[in-house]
């Protein structure tokens, strides 16, 4: 795979269109028998005991996680107790209530005390109606638990109703065939409707075929990472997922892989171009049409991830992992030195947007393509 460029081989009169053909990535753990070791592994027990005790620090409390999951059961039986008995509350009508997210992944972060819970509504999604269930179901919370205190606030994705110690973000969607109703000034976002039935079938995948542990710890060293690194910050949510489900699972033996393996694989994989133009990258497993998570980055963040993890791998591989779940966030745009005098330099952009010439020359061929297909 080839950082940067503007593609377009192939393309104007009297040349065929090239069928694109995506190519997976060298990926060393996959072919690893056709490359015999001439000396033995290194020993990485440092690496991995310091990549467990990360996990163990970013991972929530008992307290935390006590106060997150008795504000979600008891935001869980108010909205339970709208979809069975609604009563008097006529704003809208509940279809169902899903738990989403870090929260029901087991993969919450220490000091981000948050739960997310898609609820589809029958109705369309007015902002007056999102208010008013908002409204509705702080009251409720309040007249079961009197003593305690709730603040509900208003978002573009529906609702949070939060005490002293905890958030649960209410995200509203409605039915799929309601989606094409929506107008953008009187319901909420038809975009953001969709992310949060998305929302709900990436819950039900992971819920599926991600539930070995050590997925879950390399998800929460992935999101540690990217907040660190400006260069990964492209990578969604789901995007790491499915990156740490592919390093730990996705392999000849078909077993997981130990957590440092895998976490080095990770960047490799990234490094070696599993997220650039022309890669077969990882496909969606909740969309239909063999849809490339990659593609939804732009090429210029494309890029960047690319040549972000390129940095990093390099200062990982010559012994810099504590600087990397440690230290600065500096590694990946400042020259750094490690042992043997090797020095790691970040690396230059590879992708150039094109200007607005190229922008019109493209335009024109493939008007040209297009009135010479149609003779």
């Amino acid at each position: 795979m080839i950082r940067g460029g503007r593609g377009g081989m192939g393309r104007g009169m009297g040349f065929p269109r090239k069928q694109f053909l995506p190519r997976h990535p060298f990926d060393y753990t996959l072919c690893e028998a056709a490359f015999p070791r001439v000396k033995p592994a290194p020993d990485e027990t440092d690496f991995q005991s310091a990549l467990v005790k990360k996990n163990a620090d970013m991972c929530p409390t008992p307290k935390e996680q006590t106060s997150i999951l008795n504000l979600v059961t008891k935001l869980q039986t108010v909205l339970d107790n709208l979809i069975v008995a609604p009563g008097t509350f006529e704003a809208c009508q509940l279809e169902e209530v899903r738990q989403v997210g870090s929260f029901k992944k087991g993969t919450m972060i220490k000091g981000h005390n948050v739960a997310d819970i898609v609820v589809i509504l029958k109705t369309l999604p007015t902002k007056t109606a999102v208010e008013a269930l908002g409204n509705k179901v702080n009251n409720d919370l309040k007249a079961v638990n009197p003593k305690e205190v709730f603040r509900v606030i208003q978002t573009e994705r529906g609702f949070d109703i939060a005490n002293n110690e905890a958030t649960v973000r209410i995200l509203i969607t409605t039915l799929h065939q309601n989606l094409r109703k929506l107008e953008s000034e009187q319901h909420l976002d038809v975009k953001i409707c969709q992310g949060h039935l998305a929302a709900i079938r990436h819950s039900r995948w992971f819920e599926e075929n991600a539930h070995h542990s050590s997925i879950k710890v390399l998800i929460r060293l992935l999101r540690d990472l990217r907040s660190k690194f400006e260069g990964l910050e492209p990578l969604s949510p789901w995007m790491l997922d499915l990156l740490a489900h592919n390093a730990i699972m996705n392999n000849p033996s078909r077993q997981a892989l130990p957590i440092n393996q895998a976490y080095k694989r990770v960047l490799q994989l990234l490094a070696s171009g599993l997220f650039l133009p022309g890669s077969a990258g990882i496909s969606d497993p909740c969309e239909g049409g063999n849809i490339r998570v990659h593609t939804a980055l732009t090429l210029e963040q494309q890029d960047l991830v690319c040549l972000t993890a390129q940095t990093l791998l390099r200062v990982l591989a010559h012994g810099g992992y504590r600087p990397l779940l440690e230290g600065s966030n500096k590694l990946a745009v400042e020259m750094s030195v490690w042992a043997g005098g090797v020095v790691a330099s970040p690396l230059d952009k590879a992708y150039e947007p094109p200007t607005e010439q190229e922008q019109q020359e493209d335009m024109d061929e493939s008007n040209e393509e297009m009135i010479t297909e149609s003779v």
